[in-house]
């Protein structure tokens, strides 16, 4: 395992004594790409925006600068643990701001829940624990691609991907999606425990024992953390805000689409970017045991 550099523990030691840990889904909850930024103001009034994702020499995925600043604050008051349905390759394209230069999460997770990395590095017994759940529970991840293969057409079908060796998406037109189809495969899925989520231009089909929540629950048996908070927008993100003291969704999105809420959620009215930076705004407050400030004008930037 990579030593965790010394300034990173203070960080963590910070966190540990808060008895606070925080977790949050990535895109299009506290990251955005330019098609989910919504900037709905004049281009002179946009916020000024920090590129936290880098591919092939592309900037990627951003913040506010003012979340930015806010979430390296949350990261030395709270455990701040990443959970994502991103693949461990997709997640370490991103470069988080936090408290230390080449400061990493204490605990993160990638994979839906597949991998909880521990100081950036994957955890062998996690990994281990998980696909004993999945072989016990749900139907072999082979069926599931053979049966995307059926039943995507090509003609809005752009790409048919594995993650991890534990679930599979695909890349649609999501304009042509025949009605009914989303509808006939999360039946037909759920019958094999599995489950089904569409987010943009992706189709999810995740084992039912694949969640964030179960990767979340040892992250709070290692760190000791007393108190959950949370946030995502997708329907793979709910029984993360389940499993939480308090949670916080965007208002884009799956869950907001659906008009999901849940006791102890609360339903944000902001979207695009603005959501991510009041998400970590919210987050802060509670930490702190503050009411949130309020969001700063688009006009003061």
């Amino acid at each position: 395992m990579v030593p965790m550099h010394a300034d990173a523990r203070g960080a963590a030691a910070t966190a540990a004594a808060a008895g606070v840990l925080v977790a949050s889904d990535l895109d299009r909850t506290l990251i955005y790409s330019n098609r989910a930024l919504a900037l709905d103001v004049p281009d002179r009034l946009a916020p000024r925006l920090l590129s936290v994702e880098v591919h092939d020499g592309k900037a990627l995925s951003f913040m506010t600068e003012q979340a930015a600043a806010l979430l390296v604050e949350l990261a030395r008051e709270a455990w701040l643990v990443p959970a994502t349905t991103r693949t461990l390759a997709q997640y370490e394209r991103i470069n988080l701001p936090g408290p230390t230069p080449g400061w990493v999460p204490a605990y993160a997770v990638c994979s839906n829940g597949g991998q909880l990395l521990v100081d950036g590095v994957p955890d062998p017994d996690w990994r281990a624990e998980i696909t004993a759940r999945l072989a016990a529970a749900s139907a072999p991840l082979a069926e599931i691609v053979r049966h995307l293969a059926l039943c995507a057409d090509p003609e809005w079908t752009h790409k048919r991907k594995t993650a991890d060796d534990l679930f599979a998406y695909l890349v649609v037109e999501r304009a042509e999606l025949p009605d009914g189809w989303i509808d006939e495969l999360t039946g037909w899925c759920a019958e094999r425990g599995w489950t089904v989520s569409l987010q943009g231009r992706k189709v999810y089909a995740v084992p039912a024992p694949l969640s964030k929540s179960a990767a979340l629950a040892e992250a709070v048996r290692r760190s000791g953390a007393t108190t959950v908070l949370a946030a995502g927008d997708s329907l793979l993100d709910a029984d993360l805000l389940l499993a939480a003291d308090a949670g916080w969704r965007p208002g884009h999105g799956e869950l907001a689409d659906r008009g999901w809420t849940a006791p102890g959620v609360t339903a944000l009215d902001e979207v695009g970017v603005a959501a991510g930076e009041e998400i970590v705004r919210r987050f802060l407050a509670r930490v702190r045991g503050e009411a949130p400030a309020p969001a700063v004008s688009p006009a003061a930037f």
